[in-house]
């Protein structure tokens, strides 16, 4: 049976960490990426336009430790750069699988990618490109969790679908606490009230007001991305007032 796509454009945000090599903290593992491209490729052969924010923790953050001593427009600047980093090496695993992709930065760095045009990175989808959107929002104190609201507002997507290392929302550390209870949908108010670790304050605000789904799943489970894509049930769904 052909699997049919349910969303014909989706923002895929993922951390930094969701392609940090396990056993080299601070490090990007090829691996990881290769086995994340081939994913990212499934879905695309069913004819979904796919924009991707990769965050850049597994390099540098702005609010770690690490940079506490520092100033903070200048750590977050810095965190921006890696976001670029992780940018081209999970661009380059795409297009050794034959994918065309365009990188598009926040912040002009034009030797290495295509300054971001919200017009120009419409018609990258439309032709058929992944886009990946580097450098945050370009502007510190913002996460790149604001950054894929931004993008997938101004880019019309249908859908957030934000992977990591759980299969979806609980109400509390299921890694620490074996009685945590898993959400299947939640409203942004939900997530807003209960202080739910989903994305930050500023980005959920931001997807309530354009009425922008996010579907929380497991990255890690081989299939999931296609399965959201699909409109399966798989994780957390966060939505306005029709699921």
């Amino acid at each position: 049976m052909v699997q049919k796509a349910k969303y014909k454009r989706v923002l895929l945000k993922l951390s930094g960490e969701s392609v940090m090599d396990p056993n080299k903290g601070g490090s990007l593992s090829l691996p990881i990426i290769q086995a994340l491209a081939e994913e990212i490729k499934e879905v695309h052969s069913l004819g979904v336009e796919i924009a991707i924010v990769l965050g850049g923790g597994n390099i540098f953050r702005g609010l770690s430790q690490e940079a506490s001593t520092m100033d903070r427009v200048t750590a977050d600047h810095m965190g921006m750069l890696a976001t670029l980093i992780n940018s081209l090496a999970l661009q380059n695993a795409l297009e050794q699988k034959g994918v065309f992709t365009r990188v598009l930065s926040a912040i002009e760095m034009s030797a290495i990618a295509e300054p971001y045009i919200r017009r120009r990175a419409i018609r990258h989808l439309e032709k058929g490109r992944i886009v990946i959107f580097g450098g945050g929002t370009g502007n510190p104190y913002f996460s790149t969790d604001t950054a894929a609201s931004l993008r997938a507002s101004e880019i019309h997507a249908d859908v957030i679908l934000k992977g990591t290392k759980v299969d979806g929302v609980y109400d509390s550390d299921p890694k620490t606490n074996a009685k945590a209870v898993r959400f299947d949908k939640l409203t942004y108010l939900d997530v807003l009230k209960r202080n739910l670790r989903v994305m930050d304050a500023t980005a959920i605000s931001m997807c309530k007001e354009a009425g922008l789904p996010i579907v929380v799943f497991n990255l890690f489970e081989r299939g999931n991305l296609k399965r959201a894509v699909c409109g399966e049930k798989v994780g957390t769904t966060v939505y306005g007032d029709t699921p």
